[in-house]
């Protein structure tokens, strides 16, 4: 007899949703300078498109700039122009090998518009865990069928994997109030 459904695989699986959440919410900028907020940016560099922290160092020197660090000195345009192009409103100075990026302050209209997306990721990340949630109650209701596992035991998992993916839910919005009241603080 088996034992109906692996809560330690939910457990993780609904864990990696939860993780791919936080970097995305990382990566809303908010008030304060973030090495994230240039992850999306990609570099034209040796024949191939490759993400900025591939061909620099990226830190935070003061809470409303960034600084770029240009490994080799032939690339420093190309990461001037990708940062410049890259839609998110910043114009970095180049000063030799690095690049200075002061971080504008944001507008009510752009922080609406950032905990818009914040929700987004969150709903996403909801819709994952539902999914590992329900892959579960499949493989319970085949165990149940099948005869590996009695009523009784397939009821009783069925409470633990809602109580896990409640728990999950839960600290998706624990997260995304948390990001929200960062992302409007003036």
């Amino acid at each position: 007899m088996s034992e109906g459904v692996d809560l330690k695989e939910l457990r993780r699986r609904m864990d990696g949703a939860i993780a791919a959440f936080k970097h995305d919410i990382a990566s809303l900028r908010t008030g304060r300078a973030s090495a994230n907020v240039l992850d999306p940016v990609t570099v034209e560099a040796y024949g191939s498109r490759m993400p900025l922290n591939q061909v620099a160092n990226i830190t935070v020197p003061e809470p409303r700039m960034l600084s770029v660090s240009v490994w080799d000195k032939s690339m420093v345009g190309a990461v001037e122009r990708a940062i410049r192009e890259s839609n998110l409103g910043l114009n970095p100075i180049v000063d030799g090998q690095n690049l200075r990026i002061p971080l504008p302050e944001l507008n009510e209209e752009r922080r609406k518009s950032l905990v818009k997306v914040a929700h987004d990721y969150a709903e996403k990340s909801k819709v994952a865990v539902r999914h590992v949630r329900r892959d579960g109650m499949d493989d319970l209701k085949k165990a149940e069928k099948d005869g590996e596992i009695g009523q009784d035991e397939s009821r009783a998992q069925s409470e633990r994997v809602q109580k896990m993916t409640d728990e999950m839910i839960s600290e998706i919005d624990r997260l995304l109030a948390d990001k929200e009241k960062e992302i409007m603080q003036v």
